[in-house]
């Protein structure tokens, strides 16, 4: 935007080390001013997010915050040096270049360098490779970096291909917009014309659109394809649930006795450590598992788990990952550390459902802070009143049918989601500013321009028409690549996570989001529109000559 004014500096023997420190200096005062007012409102959000996720259970509540000198002498410095760079590369072609050369150019659009073309195929290669490596990734732990890097990563070569990408947009449209009337012609033109601009600000609105139905989306893939697995796994006709800490041994044996229980299984659940890595692992009572529990066996057998007091049951993933099949050994540390040695009696395929690891309950709970069954898996045709009779001396607890545990556990689900949707909700901000903003400075550079079409005899009215169609165009444009950026990553992380290139896509979100971007956009061209046509278009065009 400032080519034209740098250019004139140059025509009046300003040297090229002269532009690069008029540069960086004005950068380290707006990053200074920026970096302290950053800080002080860093504070305040700090605070209001240790009380959110205390509220949500992630953090307990004796973590207490701490705010120290080094955290907000680091964000300035970042921003300082963020900053100064970003002034420093973006100025470096126009203070290197002869003043003449510089002149001309701040006349006329210049088309993509071939070094930014070169970078935007290697990164557009990039994010492909990253989408090739998330299908084979079997753990969240690897999958969940690698998922939000192959967004920003394709996002990124969207804004190096972006002129290209618009004027193939542009094409696509144009009869589309020929229909709106002169507005729509004048917009064609213009991102024609103009589709370096028109791209920088496309690249915000895709990586929010992106970015955002990522990170919506993520989750709940993962949560229904566990879910799945855990409803076509659960052959119990009742589940025993508690209000507070959990189940214990003596109401899993008042059921058992029961009129017409065939089989009560106990189940706790923790986190055990094979190696340096953390596994998911469930104990469950060996007494009649198979008539409520089916974890869908694919090799060794679940009746050889259940006779053994030193057997394990392993799902496939994680069988892959450890090397591991029937009869092999497993070591392994408990959760307060134990070192154990059992061996693998039976590879399942549910284990999104039911855990990495499934290991005799007695083991698994004298080990554990908390040795009280999560929930207690009733099989046998008693019915509801019989089990609550059996259950009278033991407040708090509930017999639930299997569909209503299954509904409690996908509530229990979308509230373990909410700390992630908090926690990125910083960053989806963030990218929401950056739209806005370049959207506003986008048309605030255009004064000049639309004084001339209101010379030129448009109206005032077309011009705003034709702001509004450039806006719905570039919306348009952002959310086809934004949505195939998400839907490719979402895809790949869910063969590896799932084995099921189905990912969980809710419209309602979808559209929520998209109409979220469509009003930012609308919002953020309409405003500075309508202030850059308030003045008179004689005037304009003389002050900016």
């Amino acid at each position: 935007q400032r080519h034209r004014e740098l250019a004139l500096l140059r025509a009046i023997a300003a040297t090229p080390g002269q532009i690069r420190r008029l540069l960086g200096r004005e950068a380290l005062v707006v990053g200074a001013a920026a970096g302290v007012l950053g800080v002080l409102a860093g504070l305040p959000l700090a605070d209001w997010l240790h009380g959110r996720f205390i509220d949500m259970g992630a953090i307990p509540v004796t973590l207490e915050r701490t705010a120290g000198v080094f955290p907000a002498c680091a964000a300035l410095v970042v921003t300082l040096v963020g900053a100064w760079a970003a002034a420093r590369i973006s100025g470096r072609r126009i203070a290197r270049i002869r003043p003449a050369e510089a002149m001309a150019e701040s006349a006329v659009e210049r088309g993509p360098a071939r070094g930014r073309i070169v970078a935007g195929l290697v990164l557009f290669a990039g994010g492909a490779a990253l989408v090739g490596v998330l299908s084979v990734l079997r753990t969240e732990a690897a999958a969940t970096p690698v998922t939000f890097l192959a967004v920003v990563v394709s996002a990124t070569a969207v804004s190096l291909l972006g002129p290209y990408l618009v004027r193939f947009a542009s094409v696509l449209l144009a009869g589309p917009l020929r229909a709106v009337g002169a507005g729509g012609s004048l917009a064609t033109a213009n991102i024609r014309g103009n589709s370096a601009r028109m791209a920088s600000v496309v690249t915000p609105l895709t990586l929010l659109i992106g970015m955002t139905c990522t990170v919506l989306f993520v989750q709940p893939t993962l949560g229904d394809a566990a879910r799945a697995q855990a409803r076509d796994g659960v052959r119990a006709t009742w589940v025993l649930a508690a209000q507070g800490p959990g189940v214990p041994s003596e109401a899993a044996g008042a059921v058992r006795g029961a009129p017409g229980v065939t089989a009560a299984t106990e189940v706790v659940r923790t986190t055990v450590r094979v190696g340096l890595d953390k596994y998911q692992a469930q104990g469950v009572t060996q007494a009649g598992l198979a008539r409520t529990w089916d974890p869908d066996v694919t090799s060794g057998s679940l009746t050889a788990f259940t006779h053994g007091h030193d057997t394990a049951a392993i799902s496939e993933l994680a069988a892959d990952r450890l090397g591991l099949r029937p009869g092999s050994a497993l070591r392994l540390h408990l959760g307060d550390g134990t070192p154990a040695s059992l061996t693998v009696a039976a590879v399942y395929r549910r284990g999104l459902g039911f855990g990495d690891l499934t290991l005799p309950h007695d083991l698994l709970a004298r080990h554990m802070d908390n040795p009280l069954a999560a929930t207690v898996l009733v099989a046998g045709h008693g019915s509801r009143d019989e089990l609550a009779a059996a259950l009278q001396r033991f407040p708090g607890l509930s017999v639930l049918s299997a569909e209503t545990a299954d509904r409690l556990q996908a509530d229990r689900q979308q509230e373990n989601a909410a700390v992630n949707y908090c926690a990125m909700g910083l960053i989806l901000a963030f990218t929401a500013i950056a739209v806005v903003n370049t959207l506003a400075m986008s048309v605030s550079e255009r004064i000049r321009e639309f004084a001339m079409l209101r010379l030129a005899g448009a109206t005032r009215r077309q011009v705003l028409r034709m702001l509004r169609a450039e806006a719905l165009s570039v919306l348009l444009i952002s959310t086809a690549l934004g949505s195939g950026i998400a839907l490719a990553v979402l895809t790949a992380f869910s063969i590896g996570m799932t084995g099921s290139a189905a990912p969980s896509v809710l419209p309602l979100l979808y559209a929520t989001v998209v109409g979220a971007a469509a009003l930012l956009a609308l919002a953020a061209t309409a405003l500075p529109g309508r202030l850059a046509l308030r003045a008179r278009p004689a005037e304009t065009a003389m002050s900016r000559q």
